[in-house]
């Protein structure tokens, strides 16, 4: 399969990409910074570009089989449109080069996922990340009205611990307390959905 992501160089995207070579796809990337994938440059195909901006994605995205979005904000607790900016550019250049399957990476507790979340979470949501969050709802609103065959995937609190692939994952799940997912699990999980058609405009909430 020939699959372009969209945040290979963060820490979620890293493990999505490290599958995807393992697996033998066939791993184009989109970065700002090139540089910070030089340990796989002999592998992969990199672009250098922005994925706000149509343009840059639509060069990408020709001619692969799925896009896969994995961007984040790191630590910082303002959007300043990223997640809004990137749906919109990616829609119109998957449109525009006919590449019909994404994957998409948002949190658990956006949009109608927080109807299940457990009250520390949705206390967490409504104030920590009350921002962000918005802005991951605005852009899902974006993907859902494409008419792509899109997969949104919600994992609880993400961790750097190693997989366990014993984790849980299905459209909606009532939860206690904070449950967290590692980002090693999470990666494999969308991985795995991006080459299934199962998850064909399906929530995908992921947790352990």
């Amino acid at each position: 399969m020939k699959i372009l992501i969209l945040g290979a160089t963060g820490p979620t995207g890293r493990h999505v990409l490290a599958n995807a070579l393992k697996a033998g796809d066939t791993v184009s990337v989109l970065a700002r910074h090139p540089e910070a994938l030089a340990d796989v440059e002999d592998r992969v195909t990199v672009f250098q570009g922005d994925a706000t901006l149509a343009d840059d994605v639509a060069r990408a995205a020709e001619g692969q089989d799925v896009v896969i979005v994995t961007l984040g904000r790191g630590r910082s607790l303002k959007p300043e449109g990223l997640f809004t900016g990137a749906a919109t550019a990616v829609v119109e250049a998957m449109q525009r080069t006919d590449v019909k399957r994404l994957v998409w990476l948002s949190a658990y507790g956006v949009g109608e996922t927080i109807r299940t979340a457990s009250l520390l979470q949705r206390l967490a949501y409504r104030t920590l990340v009350r921002r962000i969050y918005a802005d991951k709802a605005a852009s899902e609103r974006i993907l859902r009205a494409s008419g792509l065959e899109w997969t949104i995937v919600y994992p609880t609190v993400l961790t750097n611990n190693p997989a366990r692939g014993t984790y849980r994952v299905a459209e909606s799940m009532k939860m206690r307390g904070m449950p967290r997912i590692s980002r090693a699990d999470v990666g494999a999980f969308i991985h795995k959905a991006a080459h299934d058609s199962a998850w064909i405009r399906r929530d995908a909430v992921i947790t352990d």
